[in-house]
């Protein structure tokens, strides 16, 4: 490594093609995209090696809710540094209870209980666990084209373009289309464990569901005895303009799921939260799962600062008013981009920009980066280009990411010659 720090963006993709993964780097360089992350705050993210500034409007999935390295996040864990570490996940932990006794203020209905993992694919595995224990049932629904993680029960309630390489999925899981009442109604039974969806699904192009349709998810597993489980790990901590977006729909889940954001993109955090009557499983053995970095200690203190900047209602008031500035803006750029842009699909800042075909996200994603902005489209639905930026971002900034939007949305039309 140059002793300076000051390696050249050849020496970095060179490093990372031979260490950590080929085929990323070759994609990368065949689509002319050869950013390397290097300094970031707030919304905005630098090129290692050159001035080039992209708007952040990825986020990770919804990890830099509150921006790159927001000031009291920093703050929060260089003060747990001073007297935390990891902890052990054995022990009754003072740290672990501060936190989740604070996510069972802020949750809804009757989930006061919390069991915490590094990652939202470690959370989601623990949540079918727990469906499948509880209930004696084996039956997990999910939606085909969703995403739950890339672990192994995770793995095999999402797509099949990311289980298939490894061989057929296990036997006791179940794909119905998203918001399709009638197709649910006909796969839940009386052996069914669970049903599983993310509240707004992101990799399926942000589909919004109607309003109706999670009541009724709710007392069709009540009527056989089935857990809901919802999946907040994007749509959580105010990205819909409400801290939950499952609180859109006025349902209490058994089983909710919360990660990516919890981190404050600081410290690794996720979590599976529960009602007291799903928590007596463990009482026979309460070491039955264990997760050795799950709700590491010194990262408790970050998530309580989290949730404390998340849930007041000036920062979820200001998220809607942002989204409300999207809403109308996007209402323009349809009128000036009908050959193209079909719409944006939104609830508060869970934004999917949706185009004519499906040759058009991944081309979108490239104009907007040359354009300055960081989207990525939806891998199971590229028609959509996913529209996640920051919670924290101002009206100025929404307005120049709607201008860019703009002449991300130009060059894509005059390379399909539209």
């Amino acid at each position: 490594m140059n002793p300076a720090g000051k390696e050249s963006k050849p020496e970095i993709i060179d490093r990372f093609r031979r260490h950590v993964s080929a085929g990323k780097a070759d994609f990368f360089e065949s689509v002319g995209v050869d950013f390397v992350f290097g300094r970031r705050e707030g919304p905005f993210v630098w090129d290692a090696t050159s001035h080039k500034r992209l708007i952040n409007c990825h986020c990770n999935g919804g990890v830099f809710n509150l921006g790159h390295r927001h000031p009291a996040v920093i703050a929060a864990l260089q003060a747990s540094l001073l007297s935390l570490d990891i902890g052990n996940h054995h022990l009754i932990s003072g740290p672990r209870a501060l936190l989740a006794e604070q996510l069972a203020h802020l949750l809804p209905g009757d989930l006061t209980y919390t069991v915490f993992a590094v990652g939202g694919g470690e959370a989601i595995d623990l949540a079918l666990k727990l469906a499948r224990g509880f209930t004696g049932r084996q039956t997990i629904i999910s939606a085909g084209g969703g995403y739950h993680g890339h672990t192994g029960l995770a793995l095999a309630t999402g797509d099949a373009q990311y289980r298939d390489p490894f061989g057929p999925n296990p036997p006791g899981f179940v794909q119905v289309p998203f918001n399709d009442r009638y197709a649910l109604a006909e796969a839940v039974d009386d052996n069914t464990a669970a049903v599983i969806f993310e509240t707004v699904p992101a990799t399926y192009g942000v589909p919004v569901p109607n309003t109706d349709f999670y009541p009724f998810v709710r007392d069709l597993c009540n009527e056989h005895g089935a857990l809901l489980i919802i999946d907040e790990v994007q749509t959580g901590l105010g990205r819909t303009g409400r801290l939950w977006g499952i609180e859109h729909y006025h349902t209490v889940p058994d089983i909710m799921v919360v990660g990516k954001g919890l981190s404050g993109g600081i410290y690794p955090m996720a979590a599976t939260c529960m009602g007291a009557r799903l928590e007596s499983f463990f009482h026979a053995n309460p070491f039955v799962h264990i997760s050795t970095f799950g709700g590491a200690e010194v990262g408790c203190p970050v998530a309580m600062r989290v949730l404390e900047l998340s849930s007041t209602p000036a920062f979820l008031e200001h998220v809607s008013d942002i989204a409300g500035m999207f809403t109308r803006g996007f209402e323009q750029l349809k009128s000036r981009h009908p050959e193209i842009l079909v719409g944006l699909r939104q609830l508060g800042m869970m934004m999917g920009i949706e185009m004519v075909d499906d040759a058009c996200g991944p081309l979108l994603s490239k104009t907007l980066y040359d354009n300055g902005i960081l989207s990525v489209y939806a891998n199971n639905n590229t028609r959509v280009s996913q529209l996640l930026p920051p919670l924290i971002i101002d009206a100025p900034l929404a307005s120049e990411i709607l201008e860019r939007v703009d002449a991300g949305l130009s060059a894509a039309k005059q390379i399909l010659g539209l």
